[in-house]
């Protein structure tokens, strides 16, 4: 039995156009102007210097994802938390236990389904959340100095088709 294809027709489109050619290596290629070397560097860059920024607040990297999903209200089990945070259940449940410990969140059984354990921030997790986004704007609007309205909208829209790109590559698009 044919299933329909749950590809969108733009997502079809680029998967059967050629690809182009904008680049002839051993000639044109060169490592550090290559698209991936360069975001490469951009991600890391912009991961030290939110460290930098959050250290003062007492946030790790692995702290301050699950903590900012949790104060945005995108997040609020084990789970859910693992799946956005791209970690594994065992190891966001110790790193919720560090957290806890430092009085950032509270395990709440569910009233609905007692299986189900919820993670709440306690008050000191919701003010550490509040300056998240904060920090995240600040460091953004840095990395972007220079750039008009019009070249930063550019830019998402660029961004947005290389993730595209690169979602439709991977294999049976999981």
């Amino acid at each position: 039995m044919n299933m329909p294809s749950t590809k969108s027709p733009d997502a079809a489109l680029l998967s059967e156009a050629e690809d182009p050619v904008f680049l002839s290596p051993p000639r044109d290629f060169k490592p550090e102007e290559s698209v991936g070397y360069m975001m490469r560097r951009i991600v890391n860059y912009v991961a030290q210097e939110v460290e930098r920024e959050m250290e003062p607040h007492g946030l790790t990297e692995a702290q301050w994802k699950p903590l900012l999903r949790l104060y945005l209200r995108q997040a609020g089990t084990v789970a859910e938390l693992a799946r956005c945070c791209v970690m594994d259940a065992g190891s966001m449940t110790r790193l919720l236990d560090r957290m806890e410990a430092k009085g950032l969140l509270a395990r709440v059984r569910s009233s609905e389904d007692r299986r189900v354990v919820n993670i709440v921030l306690t008050p000191e997790g919701e003010r550490a959340g509040e300056q998240i986004p904060e920090i995240l704007s600040r460091v953004q609007n840095r990395v972007l100095r220079g750039f008009s309205e019009d070249e930063y909208r550019a830019l998402q829209g660029f961004l947005r088709r290389i993730f595209d790109n690169v979602q439709t590559a991977q294999p049976d698009n999981a």
